[in-house]
């Protein structure tokens, strides 16, 4: 229980500050609420744990990488292209949502043996949550203070 708390705790430090006055997301604090906020709703034991991130940050890596790929392709398109040329376009994107999907097969099956099966399935709905957290924030630190409106 007193793992839990330190882990929100620092969650809660780590996204109220992941912001810089210019708008910027310092990377570092973000990451660090993210695996705040994953293994609070996960409950991950500190072996877990141990065994879950060094997956999850691999997986993690091929999935930005294919993600540019496929944004890559998606600028290209916005050129003056032939029809060929963009058939070849959609194929390659195609190729890369298959790799996608099955990296992400293979990622899920070994963090099922890390963790439990139902935590492996939570994951991705986890990972949505934190996402809309971090966006509600967003939204809530540019919005102007009540004070401000009524003078």
């Amino acid at each position: 229980m007193k793992n839990l708390a330190i882990v929100f705790l620092l969650m809660i430090l780590s996204v109220s500050g992941f912001a810089q006055k210019n708008d910027e997301v310092d990377k570092e604090k973000l990451e660090a609420a993210r695996v705040a906020f994953i293994t609070n709703r996960l409950s991950l034991s500190p072996e877990q744990a141990e065994k879950f991130w060094p997956l999850y940050n691999e997986f993690q890596d091929k999935r930005n990488t294919m993600m540019r790929e496929m944004r890559s392709i998606s600028k290209i398109g916005d050129d003056q292209i032939s029809n060929a040329q963009a058939k070849e376009m959609m194929e390659k994107r195609f190729s890369i949502q298959e790799n996608l999907m099955n990296a992400e097969k293979v990622f899920l099956r070994k963090i099922a043996d890390a963790l439990s099966p139902v935590q492996a399935l939570k994951l991705n709905e986890i990972n949505r949550d934190f996402t809309r957290h971090i966006y509600k924030l967003q939204r809530k630190q540019r919005e102007p203070r009540s004070e401000d409106r009524n003078e």
